[in-house]
């Protein structure tokens, strides 16, 4: 529910398909790069304007207690959107033609690869609407000593830059920077070849993302959104908890390692 751990997991999944077209060898190269270029813009963008709905909300950064924020943050909410359509991967926004690229490599390498790499677009498709809903839409949550307001120009005048960039960055660094070809002399190039055509691969893709924004506002849009969170399932809570990435990293790592340093202290002293 915190704006910013929200996008610093988008952020993740987005590094997960640039090191993904790593991967790849030739193929993929080039398009982890063109990636990281597209996403270092409208992840910027994105986290500014977070910042800015923070400003707007006295720094309270739970989205459960945001909503109908579009209309009192309009620079906010349409540079926010620039974003979100941008990291979904909607044509013509920045983020389609450098994931549309890396999904059409994966598919190359294989077909449960280029899977999951559709399957990751439709959860991003998801976990963004949800927080575009839960932010910009619905009944407004405010506390009672909220006062959202726009932020000022030193804040708005980025976001509308950076929004350009989230609508126009991916077909100038294709068309006119031919992003391509332009790492071929150091780590040389490969077409891609995927076993399906692809128009029916980005139609394919296109569709998960689009089924998984319907979820998201279907679930965070059209329904009230508690200001407490509910109980949740078991998995639900798990991810409250970061699957509890933290206690196994204790558990496996941190503690063995007190205790080892712990031991050796002893054995040099003895």
């Amino acid at each position: 529910d915190d704006i910013k751990k929200s996008l610093a997991g988008s952020t993740m999944s987005q590094i997960g398909y640039m090191v993904l077209a790593a991967g790849l060898g030739p193929i993929g190269y080039v398009f982890a790069i063109f990636h990281l270029l597209t996403h270092g813009v409208f992840k910027a963008g994105l986290f500014l304007g977070a910042g800015s709905v923070m400003h707007g909300m006295k720094d309270n950064v739970n989205m459960r207690r945001y909503g109908a924020l579009r209309a009192v943050m309009v620079v906010t909410f349409v540079t926010f959107m620039a974003g979100y359509l941008a990291i979904i991967g909607i044509p013509p926004f920045a983020g389609f033609w450098s994931k549309d690229a890396i999904i059409h490599a994966a598919f190359e390498r294989g077909v449960l690869i280029g899977a999951l790499t559709i399957l990751a677009a439709g959860v991003t498709g998801f976990y963004m609407t949800r927080m575009v809903a839960m932010t910009f839409f619905g009944k407004a949550r405010w506390e009672d000593d909220a006062h959202p307001h726009e932020s000022p120009a030193v804040m708005t005048v980025p976001l509308i830059i950076l929004g350009i960039g989230s609508t126009f960055l991916g077909m100038a660094l294709l068309f006119w920077g031919n992003i391509e070809t332009w790492l071929e002399p150091v780590v040389g190039f490969e077409e891609a070849h995927a076993p399906l055509p692809e128009w029916l691969l980005i139609a394919i893709t296109l569709t998960v993302v689009v089924a998984g924004a319907v979820v998201g506002w279907l679930m965070y849009a059209r329904r009230e959104v508690p200001v407490e969170a509910p109980h949740g399932s078991w998995l639900t809570r798990a991810a409250r908890q970061d699957l509890y990435g933290d206690a196994v990293n204790d558990t496996l790592v941190v503690q063995p390692t007190y205790y080892a340093s712990r031991w050796l202290v002893w054995f040099d002293n003895k």
